[in-house]
């Protein structure tokens, strides 16, 4: 539930990284800087109030995602602690959408890498040495957030002193972010909406079922992320290209990251098939637990040249602010393809193989719909800000 509430607000990663990097491209730093102030108040704000409505709805929150009687008091517990984390990440988000804008991806992996360490040496120090159970993993979790944070904060604003933009929230600024933001909201709640629908079926299918589930899921995660390196550098690319009017690069860009794609995908999918025996005993030594989670990750090694594609076209589209037909193509994908295959799966008590097709289907339509897009010049839509 964490994952895809927070997922829904990369976002504030996501088109500030384009906006930023369209004023790089235009040769406007400070107006570059100004976007990073602007995305940083934003997320104060959206992370206060999105921690404060998740603590209030925690209860009805783990109830709706089938929780057993044993596990909704863990389930509880880490959530109304993980949420206290929200407006940090959420500004972390932001941070690391203005430094990817401006090119400079080196300082967000230093700090990513940073504070995921002190991440596992808190959760280490935390549920073993003083015995706080998942308390204690919830509670590093969140001040690893919030070092985070304040990396990024204190590097932002000292981008915008040097280039004397303003540090005071600018309502205009904001506004605008928060259009495009809503656009992509629509995308991504659409996108970690079926994965949020996919772990609640899972969940009445059986306690295997979820286990082995929760495991593919994460493993999906881990490569999703991977792939969104690719993306992450289409949406600076592209966006500068852009913003340089310099389209014929942009697409040039867009053509030999998708090549990367592909090739990843399936890098990516040949291990993944060929390490699974070794990876699920990792996780679980459940045995029906186990038969479950190498069944799915096969499905899922199958599935990565099909998923590198549609994250770089993803990069692509957002880099070029075309987040208008990205909600567009994502709901379609969604409410016509995913959902009917997910009840048919659930009125028809499938197992989880038949739900995980239904997720490979989905990304059918997705890489589908946004090809279209590709092969098309509307997206191209050059200049220092994208008005349509």
């Amino acid at each position: 539930m964490l994952t895809s509430v927070f997922g829904i607000f990369n976002f504030l990663a996501y088109s500030t990284t384009g906006a930023v990097a369209r004023q790089v491209g235009a040769g406007d730093r400070r107006a570059a800087a100004a976007l990073g102030m602007d995305g940083l108040w934003l997320a104060a704000g959206l992370g206060v109030g999105l921690a404060l409505l998740g603590i209030a709805l925690a209860p009805l929150i783990v109830d709706a995602m089938g929780a057993s009687a044993n596990v909704r008091p863990y389930a509880l517990t880490y959530l109304r602690i993980s949420l206290l984390g929200a407006p940090a990440l959420l500004v972390a988000l932001a941070g690391a959408g203005y430094l990817r804008g401006v090119q400079d991806t080196r300082t967000t992996l230093v700090i990513a890498v940073a504070s995921n360490a002190l991440n596992l040496v808190l959760e280490l120090l935390l549920v073993y040495t003083f015995d706080l159970g998942i308390a204690g993993s919830a509670w590093g979790t969140v001040a690893a957030q919030w070092a985070a944070a304040a990396a990024f904060l204190a590097i932002v604003v000292r981008s915008a002193r040097i280039e004397r933009a303003s540090l005071r929230p600018d309502a205009a600024g904001i506004r605008a972010n928060a259009r495009v933001g809503s656009r992509l909201v629509i995308r991504t709640g659409s996108l970690l909406g079926a994965f949020l629908a996919a772990t609640a079926i899972a969940s009445r299918i059986s306690d295997d079922a979820v286990a082995a589930h929760q495991i593919a899921f994460q493993v999906f995660l881990l490569l999703a992320l991977s792939l969104d390196a690719l993306a992450i550098a289409a949406q600076a690319m592209i966006g500068r290209s852009l913003g340089a009017d310099d389209p014929s690069a942009a697409r040039a860009a867009a053509r030999r990251l998708l090549e990367w794609g592909v090739a990843v995908g399936i890098g990516f999918g040949v291990v993944l098939a060929v390490l699974r025996p070794w990876l699920v005993p990792l996780f679980t030594d459940d045995p029906g637990v186990e038969d479950l989670a190498l069944q799915v990750l096969l499905v899922l090694a199958l599935m990565q040249p099909l998923n590198a594609v549609v994250f770089v076209f993803d990069g692509v589209l957002i880099g070029a602010g075309d987040a208008g037909y990205l909600a567009l193509a994502m709901v379609v994908a969604s409410v016509f393809v995913f959902a009917p295959a997910a009840i048919a799966v659930l009125v028809l008590d499938g197992g989880l193989l038949w739900l995980w097709a239904a997720l490979a289907l989905w990304m059918l339509a997705r890489a589908v719909g946004m090809t279209a897009r590709y092969l098309g010049p509307r997206w191209q839509v050059t200049g220092a800000v994208r008005d349509t």
